[in-house]
């Protein structure tokens, strides 16, 4: 209660403090009482064991960690839903695709002709595109291939470029020593 006779609600913060406080002051007390009458030598080696100990007790739990993390059969435990869904989502996309491609063998004489009638048609219209031979392909499915190709060809640059000033060296450098 406060001043005024109020219940006052402590944080977690505050109690996370005043526990941390008093382990603080139990840890100081102890390590008085088993230095009390020890030289500094005693208390530098006791000081040294214990931080040993501890440096003994992180080292087994990073090696533990590590084991689990390289552990296939636990991970696979760990992240079973994960695993289930990359598995379900795998089977449905194989089984879409198998099933458009058989779709697509087993209709294959009506889409070449819907392809020979639309050609007939475009031919009709403008005679002069008759001899095309590429494909229309749909305005995303194209800007998408020119997209990749230029990325494509920027990130290659940038790797030779990379290659090159890391092969040659710099006329700077050189000239630089030189004259000095």
């Amino acid at each position: 209660m406060n001043e005024w006779g109020h219940l006052e609600h402590k944080t977690d913060v505050q109690d996370k403090r005043e526990r941390r406080d008093e382990l603080t002051r139990a840890t100081e007390a102890a390590q008085e009482h088993i230095t009390k009458g020890t030289g500094d030598r005693e208390q530098v080696e006791r000081t040294a064991d214990r931080i040993r100990d501890e440096l003994m007790l992180t080292l087994e739990e990073l090696d533990r960690r590590r084991h689990r993390a390289l552990d296939v059969r636990f991970q696979a435990l760990r992240h079973r839903d994960l695993l289930v869904g990359v598995a379900v989502t795998a089977a449905v996309l194989t089984g879409v695709t198998v099933g458009i491609a058989v779709w697509r063998a087993r209709h294959r004489q009506e889409i070449l002709a819907r392809h020979r009638l639309k050609a007939m048609q475009r031919a009709w219209s403008h005679p002069d595109r008759v001899a095309s031979s590429a494909e229309e392909r749909p305005l995303p499915v194209e800007l998408g291939r020119k997209l990749v190709m230029i990325f494509a060809t920027a990130l290659a640059s940038n790797i030779a470029k990379n290659s090159v000033q890391a092969l040659v060296p710099r006329r700077q450098a050189a000239v630089g020593s030189a004259t000095k």
